[in-house]
């Protein structure tokens, strides 16, 4: 799970719910986004958009299936 945060001392603006479930955050990394720029699993311009609105963007992990990851 990532957060991407609009500001690099943003984790004010992440709200409190998404705070106590997610855990204390720890910033990873700082990246520069632009249209051009390719993420593995989301929508640059999503996640740009997301964080103009929202000042954060929450990803998830993929759904894993079972069968296929782990053998069962």
């Amino acid at each position: 799970m990532y957060i991407y945060l609009a500001e690099e001392k943003g984790f004010d603006g992440i709200p409190e719910s998404l705070k106590q479930s997610f855990g204390e955050p720890v910033f990873v990394m700082e990246l520069e986004l632009s249209e051009n720029r390719i993420l593995t699993r989301v929508d640059v311009t999503v996640v740009m958009q997301t964080l103009i609105e929202e000042g954060f963007f929450l990803q998830l992990p993929p759904k894993l299936d079972p069968e296929l990851h782990f053998g069962v």
